[in-house]
């Protein structure tokens, strides 16, 4: 027979997939229309901005319900619709079976990598689990109850890092696939493109990450967010806590570390767009070169599908660096990372001196989709301000130019902290 914190752990578990999966893919929906009207306003244009609520403007019993329009907010709703209810057309020359399983392979990969970011500190229904066994009298032994304590992550896994470059790599077999189940031509060209290109930049982005590890000396995603709370973000040495700060030896090895590790940062940035066929790096769908690229025979709700994958990916890479790179839920602020608020803070009111309320961790999570939110809206930036590469500059780059400055980096950090363990 199951005991009751495995059940509870199964509960909680589920409850989390289905948090995150809706989140994630109400994030992509509305990420689609934020690039709209951000790249309306980049072009001094009108964004989508007149679709309102489904039945506005109908008339019920003779009162006629008003449109609202909500600055175009249901637009998701809209283009959902408009996919869904449009024909599927395989064209007849196709590889079927591969044909159908390429968008699927273009999509879950994005999902899958969710699993293992921890978006905020610590999900605790206790308190409520209590007060739901004190009015039905269920009798929930004190170890069930404690399980409803869980940390905001699906897999707390060792290997989180790892697990997430090993997914990642997934998804490019769904838009190779697709350009050659396509048999034609210009998708297959672009699945080309695209298997070379992230090739080529998954190296230099899987080097990027090396020096975190050196400098954490763990690929747990949660430790390497709780070591950011304690000594600073990686990319910004200089966000650190005051504890950080009061510990000479600690503060003296960020700053020292902290150009390598922003040039890390960067790298990983710069791959992160490879990898995501974002431009400037949009070669395996290049529209002026190649019509689509890999998804040109698609349409309908495969095309939709190619279409949210790549903005889950983008979403998914953002929480990577923020984890990574960023202190991911954490601010530099000691109390806001779990420990007692100063008593000074008096005008906190009642919370000045004591441990952070239960609910505070929907302000982590808040936290780390602002910090996400910024990454996006850097994407977006990039996309409608710079021009696509030339496929020999971006091959070049990748093998000439990051390659060998991800790996001096990381021999550099690693003779940093080897000093720096000898002296402490």
């Amino acid at each position: 027979m199951i005991d009751g914190p495995t059940l509870v752990f199964v509960f909680m578990s589920l409850l989390k997939c289905g948090l995150v999966v809706a989140i994630l893919l109400g994030l992509v929906a509305y990420s689609v229309v934020a690039e709209r009207r951000y790249s309306a306003w980049f072009q001094d244009r009108i964004g989508p901005n007149r679709v309102g609520m489904p039945l506005g403007g109908v008339s019920i019993a003779g009162f006629r319900i008003p449109v609202i329009r909500l600055f175009g907010l249901f637009q998701p709703v809209a283009d959902g619709l408009k996919f869904l209810l449009k024909e599927e057309i395989t064209p007849g020359n196709v590889n079927k079976p591969y044909f159908y399983l390429a968008p699927v392979l273009a999509m879950v990969p994005a999902i899958l990598t969710s699993a293992v970011i921890p978006f905020g500190s610590t999900v605790n229904l206790q308190p409520v689990a209590e007060w739901v066994s004190n009015q039905f009298k269920l009798g929930l032994d004190a170890a069930t109850l404690a399980a409803f304590n869980s940390p905001a992550v699906i897999a707390d896994l060792n290997v989180g890092v790892l697990f997430v470059f090993a997914i990642v790599s997934i998804s490019v077999y769904g838009i190779v696939i697709a350009g050659w189940s396509s048999n034609s031509k210009y998708p297959f060209l672009g699945s080309i493109r695209s298997s070379a290109q992230m090739i080529s930049y998954e190296i230099a982005m899987g080097l990027a990450v090396v020096p975190v590890f050196l400098v954490i000396g763990n690929l747990n995603l949660q430790e390497i967010v709780n070591y950011q709370a304690q000594n600073g973000w990686l990319a910004l040495a200089v966000f650190a806590p005051d504890s950080a700060w009061r510990d000479s030896g600690v503060m003296s090895q960020s700053l020292v570390l902290w150009p390598f590790l922003a040039l890390s940062f960067f790298i990983f940035l710069v791959a992160a767009f490879a990898e995501t066929n974002r431009l400037p790096f949009d070669l395996p769908e290049c529209e002026t070169e190649l019509v689509g690229g890999y998804h040109t025979e698609y349409g309908a709700f495969k095309f939709a599908l190619f279409f949210l994958g790549e903005y889950a990916a983008m979403l998914v890479t953002s929480c990577v660096m923020v984890t990574l790179f960023f202190g991911g839920w954490t601010l530099p602020l000691p109390w806001f990372n779990g420990t007692p608020i100063p008593e000074s803070w008096t005008f906190l009111g009642s919370l000045a001196g004591q441990p952070m309320p239960l609910w505070f961790f929907l302000v982590h999570i808040g936290v780390f989709l602002s910090k996400m939110a910024f990454f996006i809206f850097f994407f977006i930036w990039v996309r409608w301000s710079f021009p696509r590469f030339r496929y020999d500059q971006l091959m070049d780059l990748g093998w000439k130019f990051f390659l060998p400055v991800a790996l001096a980096n990381v021999v550099i950090v690693a003779f940093v902290v080897a000093y720096f363990e000898l002296q402490g």
